[in-house]
C-alpha cells in the first residue's frame, strides 16, 4: 500500500542501489532452492484470485513440474479445476496428496466437495470423516459435515456436526442460517438455538435493535423476534425501551454477567466497532504463558510434554478459539508440528527445536503488541468513560 505520508527522516542517500538490489535478488534465489516453485505457486494463488482459473492452472503445473511433491500446490490445482467444474482433474489432484499424505484433512475435505456437487453425500460424509479425524479442530470439515447429514436427512447428527463448527469458529452460525442445506433441520429445536447464538452473537457486535440484527444477519423479523424473546427468557440478555421525543424504541443488550465473560462490541464515533479489551486482554496472557510452559518443554527434549503443550493451542476447550480468532496460520502450523511429533518422536523435534522455537518466539513478539495495544485502547476507554 502506498503511504499517504512519507517518513520525514528518509533521506536521498536512502535510494537503494541497483547494483546492490541486483545482488540481493540474485543472493536470494540462490539460498532458497524452492524460490522457482514457490514464485509459480504465489502466481497462481494471485491469478486464482483474479478469478483467472486456466492461466492459475498453468502456474501450479509449473510450480509441480519443479517440484512434484509439493502438496500445496497439488491442493491448489485441485481447488482450482473443482471451480473449472473439471471434477475428475480435480479428484487426481487429491488423490496425489493423500499418495504423499493420506491423512492430509484439506484434501479429504476437498474430496467431500466434489462427492457433494455431485449430490452423492453419502461419499461426501465419507471423505469429511476422514477429515475430522485428522484435524478434530477443522471448523469447515465440522460444517460440511452437518450439510451432508441434513441432506441425508440426519436431524440430530446435522444438529451435532453444527453446534461443533460453531464452537470452534461462532461464524459459522451466521453462515449457517442463511444455507439452504439446512432445511431440512430448520423445524428442530436444536436449529433455533443455533439462530438464538446468531442473534446474541450479533448483539454482541453492537447491533442492538431487531432491524439492525435483521440486516446484519438476513433472518427474518419474526425469527430475529422469537429469538431475542427466548434469550431475554434464558436471563441473556435483556430488553429496554427507549424514548426519543414521542417516539418509543426497543432495545437489547447483553446481561452484565455475561458481556463481562464473552467481551462484547461498543460503537465509536463515525460507527466504528471497538471491542472491549478486558477479555483480549486475558486471552493474550493466557497464550503467552502457555508459550512459555511449550518454550521449556522444547528446551528439556520431553516428547510427551511438548504435544501435550501444543494440544492447548489446539484444542478448541483450551487455547484453541483464540488462536484461531488471533494466530489462524499459526494454529495450523502447530497443529501439523502435533501431528509430526506424534508420528516421529524425539528424532523430528531435535531435527525441528530451532523451527519450532523460532514459531513461539514469533507468536510471543505479535502477542506483546497486541497486548500493549489492547491496554492502551482500554486506557483510552476507561479516561473517556470518566469524563
Amino acid at each position: 500500500m502506498k503511504k499517504i505520508f512519507g517518513d520525514k527522516s528518509s533521506t536521498k542517500s536512502e535510494t537503494p542501489d541497483p547494483e546492490l538490489s541486483v545482488k540481493v535478488s540474485k543472493d536470494t534465489k540462490l539460498a532458497d532452492p524452492n524460490y522457482s516453485r514457490n514464485k509459480y505457486y504465489k502466481k497462481g494463488v494471485s491469478l486464482m484470485a483474479d478469478e483467472k482459473m486456466e492461466d492459475a492452472v498453468r502456474a501450479f503445473e509449473d510450480a509441480l513440474r519443479i517440484d512434484p511433491g509439493h502438496v500445496d500446490s497439488m491442493l491448489k490445482l485441485g481447488y482450482t479445476r473443482f471451480h473449472m467444474g473439471d471434477l475428475a482433474g480435480a479428484m487426481d489432484a487429491y488423490n496425489k496428496v493423500h499418495e504423499i499424505d493420506v491423512t492430509n484433512a484439506d484434501a479429504w475435505n476437498l474430496k467431500g466437495l466434489i462427492y457433494y456437487r455431485q449430490k452423492n453425500y453419502e461419499k461426501a460424509l465419507e471423505c469429511v470423516e476422514k477429515a475430522i479425524e485428522s484435524d478434530p479442530t477443522d471448523n469447515m470439515s465440522w460444517y460440511n459435515k452437518a450439510c451432508y447429514h441434513s441432506l441425508l436427512n440426519h436431524i440430530p447428527e446435522s444438529i451435532e456436526a453444527l453446534k461443533r463448527s460453531i464452537e470452534i469458529d461462532v461464524k459459522n452460525a451466521k453462515r449457517a442460517v442463511k444455507d439452504k442445506d439446512f432445511e431440512n433441520i430448520k423445524a428442530d429445536e436444536g436449529y433455533r438455538r443455533v439462530v438464538e447464538v446468531v442473534v446474541l452473537e450479533s448483539i454482541r457486535q453492537g447491533y442492538h435493535k431487531v432491524g439492525q440484527i435483521v440486516w446484519t444477519t438476513m433472518l427474518g423479523k419474526n425469527e430475529v423476534e422469537d429469538a431475542a424473546r427466548k434469550l431475554v427468557e434464558k436471563g441473556l440478555i435483556t430488553k429496554i425501551e427507549k424514548s426519543f421525543g414521542l417516539q418509543k424504541t426497543e432495545e437489547y443488550e447483553i446481561v452484565p454477567e455475561l458481556a463481562e465473560k464473552i467481551g462484547v462490541e461498543k460503537k465509536g464515533l463515525f460507527g466504528v466497532t471497538r471491542k472491549a479489551q478486558p477479555v483480549v486482554i486475558q486471552h493474550l496472557k493466557e497464550i503467552s504463558e502457555s508459550l512459555q510452559n511449550t518454550k521449556t518443554a522444547i528446551e528439556k527434549n520431553d516428547v510427551k510434554e511438548v504435544i501435550a503443550c501444543l494440544d492447548v493451542f489446539i484444542d478448541p476447550a483450551k487455547r484453541g478459539g483464540q488462536m484461531i480468532e488471533y494466530f489462524f496460520e499459526e494454529h495450523r502450523e502447530m497443529r501439523l508440528y502435533k501431528a509430526r511429533l506424534v508420528d516421529k518422536g524425539v528424532d523430528y523435534l531435535q531435527a525441528n527445536k530451532n523451527k519450532m522455537i523460532e514459531l513461539l518466539d514469533h507468536i510471543e513478539m505479535e502477542v506483546t503488541k497486541r497486548l500493549r495495544s489492547a491496554a492502551a485502547q482500554n486506557s483510552y476507554y476507561s479516561a473517556d468513560k470518566s469524563q
